[in-house]
């Protein structure tokens, strides 16, 4: 099963992940900060992570290129999904390691647009 973690201090955006991901068969862990999100992928292998940009204690650019820099955690795709939409930011994303960037608000056809695009779904 493919394990999703996503990374977001809101509760109400992580439940609309998980809603659209868990009848596509991913497999979901939360985490509401980065500190959060490096522990688990320290610990487990996680195939795909959902990542917020703006978080209290660790943000988002700060997490990705932690994880990007530790070669002691398999490297899963990583999707930004932020409100964060100036250009500048956004190759600052893909810059750091980011896979793909969704812009919030998004619904289940951009999401499953991009996971197709990544080859996590047919």
């Amino acid at each position: 099963m493919t394990t999703c973690l996503i990374v977001d201090d809101s509760k109400i955006v992580r439940k609309v992940i998980t809603r659209i991901l868990e009848p596509l068969g991913f497999r979901i862990v939360e985490a509401e900060n980065g500190e959060q999100a490096l522990e688990h992928a320290r610990k487990h292998k996680v195939d795909l992570i959902m990542l917020d940009w703006n978080m209290p204690v660790m943000n988002g650019i700060d997490f990705l290129r932690t994880l990007r820099g530790d070669g002691s955690i398999a490297q899963p795709k990583v999707i930004f999904c932020t409100t964060e939409n100036e250009i500048p930011k956004i190759t600052e994303a893909m810059q750091a390691g980011a896979d793909e960037y969704v812009m919030k608000p998004f619904d289940e056809g951009i999401i499953t647009g991009k996971l197709q695009q990544l080859g996590l779904l047919p």
